[in-house]
């Protein structure tokens, strides 16, 4: 019987989103967890020791195999390690969890530096653009300003509104054009500005339309 929602959540909700914050990258990516713990201590603070008890509770239980195949347990995703690694990687990663937060130490502000973090720090942007600007937009939409419209049209006016705040909080980070270009990829856009603009220049367009 597979896990519900709320088991779930409730034994592995945090402990997955540390996992996610590393895949793409290797098991021991500083920047992997320096932008976990930068996100979450800006966020909420108090999911750190979520997080700390949930490894640590996985590490010194895991699930056998019939266990995972009746999906009774979480599944580490794949993070390069051997599963005979798995466990001890997990303890590292609640040991410097809780020593951050016993010092009370918090990365500094910076631009997000991984996949993971670019999506947890502008939730609303990545699903504005990697909804209405993926590849498929040429065959969904005639130009950039209908697609635009159409998010407008069907996007509940809350969601606008933190869509705008998460476009000028990105604009007010100190990011070169190609950073620019490199930020609206990585929140999954696949098209082009359009002309003449530079991707910050269709983003102030963006968000000042919103406004």
């Amino acid at each position: 019987m597979s896990l519900k929602p709320l088991e779930h959540d409730r034994k592995y909700g945090e402990l997955d989103e540390v996992v996610r914050a590393h895949l793409g990258r290797t098991a021991g990516d500083e920047e992997a967890l320096t932008a976990y713990l930068r996100h979450v201590w800006r966020t909420r603070p108090w999911a750190l020791a979520v997080a700390e008890h949930q490894l640590r509770e996985y590490a010194a239980n895991p699930p056998g195999r019939l266990r995972l195949r009746l999906g009774e347990f979480y599944p580490v995703p794949d993070v390069g390690l051997p599963d005979t690694e798995i466990q001890d990687w997990l303890r590292e990663l609640a040991d410097r969890i809780k020593q951050s937060v016993e010092a009370g130490e918090a990365p500094p502000p910076a631009v997000p530096q991984t996949h993971w973090e670019w999506h947890a720090r502008f939730p609303e942007l990545a699903q504005f653009l990697g909804g209405w600007f993926s590849q498929d937009m040429p065959d969904e939409f005639p130009d950039h300003d209908a697609a635009l419209q159409d998010y407008l049209d069907t996007t509940d006016p809350g969601l606008v509104a933190r869509l705008a705040g998460e476009l000028y909080e990105l604009l007010a980070l100190p990011l070169t054009e190609s950073d620019h270009a490199l930020a609206v990829a990585e929140l999954g856009m696949e098209m082009d500005p359009p002309a003449p603009y530079s991707p910050s220049g269709w983003l102030s367009s963006v968000a000042a339309r919103l406004v």
